[in-house]
């Protein structure tokens, strides 16, 4: 399937009757501390607390009956695994989802309401890849991989379709990126816009699609340490190649800066967001050299939080 404009059209109307059409929400506070307009895009208020639900749900949609049969698999850190787990009992089939040990605990227990079975794995991508390589053979399921497939990408870029249309005239986007699904299908529908720059918002601690972005090979393994549990990821290929001719830049900010923009949303938005959903807000705050004077759209990509276990 070719990843193009159409298709994402397409995608939307597949998946429309599974996901919420989520809100814009602004703040004339945070317009005021960064010099731009601020749209977000509140895709924590999204099924199953994030944007996830899009790729996942068209993904699954689009299985033949018998990639159906035995069930879908998938690694995830938790806002995939649970999307998926719901796409998955939405056609009524089962999902195996392998999760890092180190994983956070709302996310798990959101993966098992769904009916998703959890297994657990040590946090590196390649104990995540041998796991669920066993899973895939015990139970013969469809892999759905996170990030790096066709439909959850397209998927995922029925955001920026939304969001687009909910907004005029917006001059960037800024999107988080860690295995890069998100900002891949962003970028598909924003180079139909010619005015629309787009921007990846990396933590610095996981800085594999920067350094990609930057010398052009893909960094396929690396030791990320932030706070923002879902940029974790290492940055799929076939994401890369779409990022790498459609987004401006990829930006870095700190984990400090990340809890931040945490507090900023959580305070003036009012709305719980989870870190890396922050890490837009805190590179707007960032680069203002980038931002200022911008009308700029911000993806809240999850709110998928451990209130026991918050960073600040």
């Amino acid at each position: 399937m070719k990843i193009d404009y159409d298709a994402i059209v397409q995608a939307g109307n597949r998946i429309s009757a599974h996901i919420n059409y989520t809100p814009i929400l602004t703040s004339s506070a945070l317009d005021a501390l960064t010099g731009a307009a601020l749209f977000f895009k509140a895709e924590h208020l999204q099924k199953a607390g994030a944007f996830k639900a899009r790729g996942a749900t068209n993904a699954v949609l689009n299985l033949t009956k018998s990639e159906r049969i035995n069930g879908v698999a998938t690694h995830s850190s938790g806002n995939h695994g649970a999307a998926l787990a719901r796409a998955a009992k939405i056609v009524g089939i089962p999902a195996y989802i392998v999760v890092p040990k180190n994983a956070n605990e709302i996310k798990k227990a959101a993966i098992a309401s769904y009916g998703g079975v959890v297994i657990e794995c040590e946090s590196t991508l390649e104990s995540r890849q041998a796991t669920l390589a066993q899973v895939i053979e015990e139970h013969a399921a469809t892999p759905i991989p996170p990030y790096d497939h066709e439909d959850v990408i397209i998927g995922q870029g029925t955001t920026a379709i939304e969001l687009i249309s909910q907004v005029p005239h917006l001059t960037r986007l800024v999107v988080p990126v860690g295995g890069g699904g998100l900002l891949a299908g962003t970028s598909v529908v924003a180079a139909r816009y010619e005015n629309v720059q787009v921007f990846g918002a990396e933590p610095a601690l996981a800085d594999d699609a920067y350094r990609s972005f930057q010398s052009g090979v893909r960094v396929k393994s690396h030791a990320p340490d932030t706070i923002a549990d879902g940029l974790r990821t290492t940055l799929g290929e076939l994401n890369f190649e779409i990022i790498k001719d459609n987004v401006t830049d990829i930006l870095l900010v700190s984990d400090d800066e990340i809890v931040h923009a945490m507090k900023l949303i959580w305070t003036r938005l009012k709305q719980v967001v989870e870190p890396s959903a922050a890490v837009t807000l805190a590179t707007v705050i960032r680069y203002p050299e980038i931002f200022n004077n911008e009308r700029v759209g911000i993806v809240l990509t999850g709110g998928n939080i451990d209130p026991g276990n918050l960073p600040f």
